[in-house]
């Protein structure tokens, strides 16, 4: 199922994607779960459901970022072995973590704003997943299971900010500096997301273009490791890093500004399409 969280004029909804239409499940079921984030521990009602939901075209609404009232949203850097060729870097022995607050993302075909306190605006493709059962010292082989989903991420990166200190966090959390979506694809669609492609353009120029399985450390480890720090709860996002190819390295260096469009496609995971403004 590709899953949605969506505004339709006052209304905050969601519902199954199926070609152009939306199944409004939520309007269905929002007494017991009024969130998408609420429904994850339910997807076969939630599929069940669908056939006989209302349906409303997908045109007609905001699409929102699948999860956003995630209880966390961890990000990992220098994940791609290809990213941390150009940053001249050792690879790291562990995970490196950090958090991003729900308001820093935007939805697809939202805009991405440019702080005005900075220019150098750069974009990160990444592919995200999303913990569908809760679990606390999570063994590698039984990883998988803990996954509802995958989508397409932007780690959109101040970068003059997020080199402030050595903790990456301010640069990663501006307002509305990164999207995720447009949706979320569940996991017995993707069999094994490391056969996945990530490509991200900036104004229809190729700029990132990796195999997922250049990760250092692939979903398993990253769940295995992470519940080893807190319980993973239902709902959780785990964007899993970004590839070479990245403005700052480029030389001279890329930075996106008001006017461009970013998209971030993975195979089987659609594309996530942003406009830039300035804030």
């Amino acid at each position: 199922m590709r899953l949605v969280s969506f505004k339709d004029g006052e209304s905050v909804s969601f519902g199954v994607v199926r070609g152009g239409t939306i199944d409004d499940v939520g309007s269905v079921l929002k007494a017991t779960c009024p969130t998408l984030r609420d429904a994850l521990s339910r997807l076969d009602e939630v599929e069940s459901r669908a056939e006989t939901a209302p349906k409303i075209d997908l045109d007609q609404v905001e699409l929102l970022p699948p999860i956003g009232n995630a209880g966390r949203i961890i990000c990992i850097g220098l994940n791609y072995k290809s990213h941390i060729a150009e940053t001249g870097r050792d690879e790291p022995a562990y995970p490196i973590i950090f958090p991003r607050y729900p308001d820093s993302l935007v939805g697809h075909e939202a805009p991405m704003v440019r702080p005005r306190v900075s220019e150098k605006f750069d974009y990160e493709g990444e592919l995200a997943f999303v913990i569908g059962k809760a679990g606390r010292h999570v063994a590698a082989e039984n990883a998988m299971e803990h996954v509802a989903g995958y989508a397409c991420f932007n780690d959109g990166s101040i970068r003059d900010f997020q080199r402030h200190t050595s903790q990456f966090m301010p640069g990663k959390c501006f307002w509305h500096s990164g999207s995720f979506g447009p949706w979320l694809v569940t996991r017995d669609e993707i069999p094994d997301p490391s056969k996945l492609h990530l490509q991200t353009r900036l104004n229809g120029e190729v700029m990132q273009d990796t195999s997922v399985d250049d990760l250092l450390f692939g979903v398993e480890a990253l769940i295995a490791y992470l519940s080893q720090i807190w319980p993973l709860q239902v709902g959780d996002v785990i964007a899993t890093g970004t590839t070479g190819g990245v403005g700052a390295f480029r030389k001279p260096p890329i930075w996106m500004k008001p006017g461009d469009r970013v998209e971030v496609e993975i195979t089987s995971l659609g594309i996530l399409s942003n406009p830039i403004i300035d804030e």
